[in-house]
């Protein structure tokens, strides 16, 4: 298969912090990184990037087999470079292949099949969408997902801009984002489930959800998140929010895997079944009667385990915020443990009306 290439050239200088910063993201994303000639160079298993610093100047380059490959490094390195140099208002304009505005690699528009009712609280919408291969690669588990609204019942979609990233053509029809989990994916059978969270207030999803009904319309951009590490032995946590990801990741990681996952839900008739692949013990928690985010059973099963001194090990955790946060504190602090072998995230927080 041909190599397609791009390169795009800014007037900027990175400092120090700043491009350590972009090298520790952009291995956060399974990259091998080294420096040769002047140059920070990046293999993923899809494809190469480099970094190049001539005085006064950053000089990006990527290159892949696949179109798919290629969008994910502009995407990866292009976000890194916005938002750690975001002072400089970089201005990035690539070239070569895949450049210039037109169809967004990262996008699909997704058709609702059906919905079930899995528990009280938690619906599940299967979606069908063309060319969902890209879905399965990277290692992501998450998509950001594009509603119609009342505001905007009849939203205009992306399209790539010259940075490689998401531009819209009519910011007064785009739509509202926010990110779910991929729950189960057939890309032969062109079709994947995500599980929504039903609950009263206003929420995007939840109410798109509540009344998603066959053959509405709904974008989805992705895969985003972190890859999960691979690892002999796992610690996980979460509540009703990441329990998707959970059951997600115990159908699909080697059976040959260990280690602990405790699920925190309202009460027994939130659990749901999940048919769990791997030799990762599961227990589920319930908060019976307590608010959501007020108990403290989650964090504390979570940092009471005690991780094997031996073979390679990984957290991961999804809850409220105050709750990631003192997981993450205690592992990176308590147990010096580094994004290589964590991932604590806030998937909302408590009094917020919600987060994306």
């Amino acid at each position: 298969m041909t190599e397609l290439q791009s390169r795009a050239e800014l007037q900027l200088q990175l400092s120090p912090d700043q491009l350590q910063n972009i090298r520790d993201r952009m291995e956060s994303f399974d990259a091998r990184s080294s420096d040769e000639g002047g140059a920070v160079n990046f293999r993923f298993v899809f494809g190469e990037a480099s970094l190049v610093m001539p005085k006064g100047s950053l000089i990006m380059r990527a290159r892949s087999p696949h179109p798919d490959g290629l969008a994910r490094l502009k995407d990866l390195m292009a976000t890194s470079v916005e938002f750690y140099a975001s002072e400089s208002r970089p201005q990035i304009v690539w070239q070569g292949d895949l450049s210039g505005q037109g169809e967004l690699e990262q996008f699909r528009e997704a058709t609702v099949v059906e919905t079930m009712d899995l528990t009280p609280h938690m619906k599940r919408v299967r979606l069908k969408a063309a060319n969902l291969e890209r879905f399965a690669s990277f290692g992501g588990l998450h998509i950001r997902m594009l509603f119609p609204t009342l505001a905007v019942p009849d939203p205009v979609w992306p399209v790539r801009g010259n940075n490689g990233l998401v531009s819209w053509p009519d910011e007064a029809r785009r739509p509202p984002a926010r990110v779910y989990t991929i729950r189960r994916l057939d890309v032969s059978g062109g079709h994947f489930d995500v599980d929504f969270l039903i609950h009263e207030g206003e929420n995007v999803g939840s109410n798109w959800a509540s009344a998603a009904r066959k053959g509405d319309k709904v974008g989805i951009l992705g895969p985003v998140g972190r890859p999960l590490r691979p690892a002999d032995w796992f610690v996980m946590g979460a509540d009703e929010t990441g329990l998707p990801a959970v059951g997600r990741m115990l159908e699909s990681l080697p059976a040959t895997t260990r280690g602990i996952a405790f699920i925190e839900v309202a009460d027994e008739g939130e659990r749901q079944p999940i048919e769990n692949l791997t030799g990762i013990e599961v227990k589920w928690l319930y908060r019976n009667g307590a608010p959501g985010g007020e108990s403290t059973a989650l964090v504390d099963a979570v940092m009471s385990v005690a991780w094997p001194e031996q073979g390679t090990s990984f957290g991961w955790f999804a809850a409220e915020a105050d709750a990631a946060k003192r997981v993450r504190d205690h592992w990176r602090s308590d147990l010096a443990l580094g994004r290589d072998q964590t991932i604590a995230s806030a998937y909302w927080t408590r009094g917020a009306a919600e987060t994306e």
